[in-house]
């Protein structure tokens, strides 16, 4: 099997790095394309796959091809590589508000299509991606796609009308996560509190994740009657936390579908 990337930025950087720390695909068999000298360099000496000189390369060279680009730079690269798609190649997509249909239209109505929103805690192999396939695409297909993602990360397969919804609920709320880190921060000196906010919100996540209890049940175990943690809680409802988080991630998806 060989993988091609076309675009090799942070987020294409972190999925390329996982696929090849976990050794499912060796270096000789990947390749990427970007557009400036200085990634282009990236590729060779940090990554060590093959560098390409086209977009056009990696479709020639690749079975399962990454479009890792911005969705505003998408339709021109996929007017440049339509000519080179065979029809049994797999091309994975990562960019926002780019729907299966609009990306087979693109691409050719015989396109095995799949698209993806993965996170940026994938630079740290604990990425969250969701995943949708189009009619092409067989479950053997899927299951790979799954494999290659589960490197930097965790995979879920979704219907595609959740996808847009996945952009505010994970693709961009490691944003959101960071703003509470920084706001929690000031109360004590900077690089310990940035320590203590960042491993009590990892605890927290990994203790919903492997407990599998509700977050408001999880949230009362913390809230003793009368004491300090319920007249934060108290504070943040007053303030509005939920509700501004219900409208930043409606707000983002409002976003994504006009991509």
């Amino acid at each position: 099997m060989k993988i091609g990337f076309i675009g090799c930025g942070n987020m294409a950087t972190a999925m390329l790095k996982g696929i090849l720390k976990s050794g499912e695909v060796a270096a000789t068999d990947m390749i990427a394309s970007a557009k400036s000298d200085k990634t282009r360099k990236k590729i060779e000496q940090e990554l060590g796959i093959q560098k390409a000189d086209t977009n056009a390369q990696v479709v020639d060279f690749a079975d399962v091809v990454f479009l890792a680009v911005k969705p505003q730079f998408l339709e021109g690269v996929l007017n440049e590589i339509k000519d080179s798609v065979k029809e049994e190649q797999i091309f994975i997509s990562i960019a926002p508000g780019k729907t299966l249909q609009w990306l087979g239209e693109h691409l050719g109505e015989k396109t095995k299509v799949i698209r993806t929103m993965p996170n940026t805690p994938a630079m740290v192999g604990e990425g969250m991606t969701a995943l949708c396939v189009n009619e092409l695409v067989t479950e053997k297909e899927t299951a790979l796609a799954v494999k290659l993602c589960n490197t930097f990360g965790k995979t879920e397969v979704i219907p595609e009308h959740l996808m847009d919804a996945v952009v505010g609920v994970s693709g961009s709320s490691p944003a959101y996560v960071f703003m509470f880190l920084e706001a929690m921060a000031d109360g004590m000196p900077r690089a310990q509190a940035y320590k203590f906010a960042a491993q009590s919100v990892l605890g927290s996540a990994k203790l919903m994740l492997e407990t599998g209890k509700h977050p408001g049940e999880l949230k009362d175990m913390v809230c003793s009657p009368a004491g300090t943690t319920i007249q934060a809680v108290r504070v943040l409802e007053e303030k509005g936390l939920r509700s501004a988080v219900i409208e930043a991630q409606t707000a983002c998806v409002k976003k994504a579908k006009g991509m």
